[in-house]
Order: C-alpha cells, then sequence, then structure tokens
C-alpha cells in the first residue's frame, strides 16, 4: 500500500488514523478490515438534523448489513456527549443505534478529511471553532475512496441515495456495467464502453438493446 496515492480524490487510499469512539479505540484501516465502510460526519450532537440522520441509519442497519458495510459517526463533541445523545436518537427514532461514533474534539481527523465548516458562520463551538459539514466518504474493502459527498449544516442526507450508489458501485465491481440516471436495483444497466457488443452478447445472460454504439442496455 506504501506506492499508493494518498489524498482525498476517488480512486485514492483513505486516510489512516487513531480515535477515540463511543466503542473504544479504533485505528481507522483495522475497523475497515475487509469490508465496506461508510464513514460520515456531523455537525453537533444534540441538534436537530444530525437526530434525525443518525437515527436513520441506525435503521438502515439491516440494508447496510446486507451489503457488507460498515458505518461510523464523526463529530467534534466529547464521548460523554455521544453517549448521552445517542439515548435520545433511540427514543427519538425507535432504534438502538449500534455503530461507533468518533469523538474528535481536537479536529485532527475532521481536518484530515477536509470536514470542517469554512461556510456557516452559526456552525462553530463556544470557542469560534468550526464544526464539521455533513461529509460522507465511501470507503471500498480496498481502502480506496469510492464516493465523496459533502453537505451544508442544514441540509440533511438523503441515505437511501447513498445506498443506491452502494449497489450501483457493487455492482458495477462484479459486472463490466455502468448505472444510468435515476437507476435502481433490478432495472436496466449500461454495457461498459470497454466491452464490445459482440463480447457483451458473450458475457451477459440477457439481451443486448443497442441504442447507439456507445450506448448499449442490458439487464442483470
Amino acid at each position: 500500500m506504501s506506492n499508493q496515492r494518498q489524498g482525498l480524490r476517488l480512486g485514492y487510499i483513505a486516510p489512516d488514523f487513531e480515535a477515540e469512539t463511543t466503542q473504544g479505540p479504533i485505528k481507522f484501516h483495522d475497523y475497515i478490515a475487509d469490508s465496506w465502510t461508510i464513514l460520515f460526519s456531523h455537525p453537533a450532537d444534540f441538534t436537530p438534523v444530525c437526530t434525525t440522520e443518525l437515527g436513520e441509519v441506525a435503521k438502515l442497519a439491516p440494508e447496510f448489513a446486507k451489503r457488507g458495510v460498515k458505518t461510523i459517526g464523526l463529530s467534534c463533541n466529547e464521548l460523554k456527549s455521544h453517549h448521552e445523545w445517542i439515548a435520545d436518537i433511540n427514543e427519538l427514532s425507535n432504534v438502538d443505534l449500534q455503530f461507533p461514533i468518533i469523538s474528535d474534539p481536537s479536529r485532527k481527523v475532521a481536518a484530515l478529511y477536509d470536514m470542517l465548516d469554512e461556510q456557516d458562520i452559526t456552525n462553530l463551538d463556544d470557542k469560534g471553532i468550526p464544526f464539521t459539514v455533513r461529509s460522507v466518504y465511501v470507503i471500498d474493502p480496498k481502502k480506496t475512496i469510492r464516493l465523496t459527498l459533502t453537505y451544508p449544516a442544514s441540509t440533511g442526507r438523503q441515505f437511501d441515495e447513498i445506498l443506491r450508489v452502494i449497489d450501483s458501485l457493487q455492482l458495477g465491481d462484479a459486472n463490466k456495467i455502468t448505472t444510468p440516471a435515476n437507476w435502481t436495483p433490478g432495472s436496466k444497466v449500461i454495457v461498459h464502453p470497454s466491452v464490445s457488443t459482440e463480447k457483451a452478447r458473450e458475457i451477459f445472460p440477457n439481451p443486448i438493446e443497442v441504442a447507439k454504439p456507445y450506448l448499449r442496455f442490458t439487464t442483470l
């Protein structure tokens, strides 16, 4: 892995770090192990949008598990705050939140992953230091960054869309396909441009629909 490029671009190795979480200390790459992983930040504990978001991630735990995906949250709050807030999330969303949340009061991990809010002057702690924005990193079992999303503090995330992207990435890794606009699992996929139509007819089980030489659809 030493010859891999470091940074936050797609295709780069996700930076490793050590941190304290609600489930004990972690080394991030050890936590990922051989799983897909979502690392996501929220601005602060005991805030309304964040409460709904973490409740939704907890509700979707079976969906993430089906896809072999681990989830791990992060904010700049202390562990004590995280633990107290989890009780509220469980009560308000009727869930049992089981994924770890990183405590990053020093902003070390937030800075490493470029998560700090440089826009919203209300998203600050009592010392005027920025909290995090709503960042999302989807990381594959090779520790490679496959998706990055950044939402402002004012906008809650659509986690069904993140699941949809994971479905697309995993399907594309297993088959020579890409997915079109508004794709959902089970609908038509696009034959990868690197595959000839003749070859596509050999390797795919269902008919190839040729709209243009560069746009071929099939189903899996």
